[in-house]
């Protein structure tokens, strides 16, 4: 039934009751029960990413010359993020709404740049790993192109061989990730760079994930291998500020090695009698909360709280891992390098991994899954330090039921959505 529009106006006591009970059904990630789509780095960090997105919810990053306040806090954020990712003298970039649009940002640049290099690109293709994000996809319906996917190799990460024997005239793009969102390993990057630049072709890097964890953690002592713009052939890369930048919703960066590159993003329109119009990302109207909040945080964290929350990101998934791998029906999935972490049964057979999924929803555990093979996905966040004991206790305890009551998972759907 269609909701009708109010009559007339409701008090605000109302309202919040209301959305309360709205929310009652929703997932306790305040708790760290959910291991996916919410980044829970303390009740500190909420707060700083809450009152700066609140003391500029009105304001509109669509308008630099209205709030020079946006524009500088958005030149201080891109800038932290070039200098993070080791970017050269010349590097550029922009705040975006998430790495869906900074991606598809990327992709844009790309089929524009080659188009002013003359080439023509009906049919471009982008050739990417299996495990890269669909958003690629997303990018390439919406730009006519095509994704070619090609297998990982046997330790899921992106297969060069098979990249390169993917390269085509028609390929406009190579796509790694760091990581890769299923199995939350990084591709090998500089393998990739130097094919990029054999074969003369845009290298992309979603770092949607690890852009502002990977380098901490390396700084941590984590072994990573390289991943960023110290690669020579890494033309652009995206990172997203609401996941491990633990900033509010609706914040990512595209980042450009020259402003030359970002040339090709930019949307420039005189003929209207408003004006000219110029936007750098796919939006018009851009939340100034969103600028305002990723700025507050990364200067509040900095580079030590920043170190910190990877530390205790981390050695949440080294000890879950260790607690899989000694479950003699559980095993992990690749070898996670961050916050990621995928485990499968070792006997899908015997043991069916998504009735165990079931088992934790029921619980109170919000997870994700992955297909190939068949297996739960966790994003870690600070909040699950505390919980992974709890965590490891119910998934025995799962487990164990799922293997006495010989339950199926007949009808299960695995959606990431």
């Amino acid at each position: 039934m269609r909701t009708p529009f109010p009559e007339h106006g409701t008090e605000w006591s109302v309202l919040a009751a209301r959305m309360a009970a709205f929310g009652e059904e929703d997932v306790d990630w305040r708790d760290g029960r959910a291991a996916v789509y919410v980044f829970h780095a303390g009740q500190d960090v909420l707060d700083v990413a809450k009152r700066s997105y609140a003391a500029y919810q009105s304001e509109n990053g669509l308008g630099p010359a209205a709030f020079p306040s946006l524009a500088r806090m958005e030149a201080d954020v891109v800038g932290m993020g070039l200098s993070l990712l080791q970017a050269p003298e010349g590097a550029c970039g922009n705040l975006t709404s998430g790495g869906s649009e900074s991606i598809f940002m990327a992709v844009q640049a790309c089929r524009e740049a080659a188009r002013a290099a003359g080439r023509d690109t009906q049919g471009g293709q982008i050739v990417v790993p299996r495990s890269a994000h669909p958003a690629f996809d997303k990018a390439a319906r919406y730009l006519d192109l095509e994704v070619v996917r090609v297998p990982v190799a046997s330790d899921y990460r992106a297969d060069v061989a098979a990249m390169r024997a993917a390269i085509s005239e028609r390929t406009l793009m190579l796509v790694g990730s760091a990581p890769c969102f299923p199995y939350g390993v990084i591709d090998p990057i500089a393998e990739l760079g130097e094919l990029a630049e054999e074969s003369g072709t845009w290298l992309h890097v979603d770092a949607c994930v690890g852009g502002y964890f990977a380098p901490f953690a390396r700084r941590n002592g984590v072994e990573t291998g390289p991943f960023d713009f110290a690669v020579p052939g890494v033309a652009t890369m995206s990172a997203d500020l609401h996941k491990y930048g633990y900033t509010a919703k609706g914040a990512s960066t595209i980042l450009h090695r020259s402003e030359e590159q970002r040339s090709h993003q930019i949307f420039q329109f005189a003929d209207w009698p408003a004006g000219g119009m110029t936007t750098p990302t796919a939006a018009g109207t851009r939340p100034g909360g969103a600028i305002a909040s990723a700025w507050a945080v990364m200067n509040y964290l900095g580079v030590e709280g920043y170190c910190d929350k990877a530390r205790q990101v981390v050695d949440a998934r080294r000890r879950l891992a260790a607690a899989i791998e000694a479950h003699p029906e559980l095993a992990v999935i690749a070898n996670p390098q961050l916050g990621l972490l995928a485990f499968t049964a070792r006997d899908p057979e015997k043991l069916s991994i998504f009735a165990v999924w079931a088992r934790l929803k029921a619980l109170g555990w919000f997870t994700g899954v992955v297909t190939e093979p068949p297996g739960i996905h966790l994003m870690l966040s600070p909040a699950h330090a505390a919980v992974i004991d709890d965590y490891i206790e119910d998934l025995t305890r799962a487990v164990a039921e799922v293997l006495e009551e010989s339950d199926s998972a007949e009808g299960f759907e695995a959606r990431y959505s």
